[in-house]
């Protein structure tokens, strides 16, 4: 990680980002968890945001961003959170079954905390 500058800043925005499963279902295991991982360092490459680093676990997904100071961290969360539930309802239809008709994959909140350099 890098400081960025700007015209008038010189800053480092660190955020450990943990996203949950809806239900704290176990669907992050294999393909639906490797395809997650992808799309969110595709969303990253077209945003205002760089992966540091990506964990799985079974129900959950830690996050490591570095973000700019145009945007909110509820913001760059609502991005990466709407855009992996289309993608994954678009791959996976089978989806349908875990979530009844909702059009959902993650719980409502997110966690975030800073982290230092």
């Amino acid at each position: 990680m890098h400081y960025e500058t700007k015209s008038h800043c010189k800053y480092l925005i660190a955020l450990h980002v943990i996203l949950v499963v809806k239900y704290r279902k176990k669907l992050l295991i294999g393909e639906l968890g490797d395809f997650a991982k992808r799309q969110i360092i595709e969303i990253s490459a077209n945003s205002d945001f760089n992966i540091e680093e990506i964990e799985i676990d079974q129900d959950h997904m830690h996050i490591l961003i570095t973000i700019g100071t145009k945007y909110s961290v509820g913001q760059h969360v609502r991005r990466i959170k709407q855009a992996i539930t289309q993608k994954l309802w678009q791959a996976f239809p089978n989806l349908r079954q875990q979530f009844w008709k909702e059009k959902t994959f993650w719980s409502d909140g997110y966690f975030v905390c800073s982290v230092g350099n």
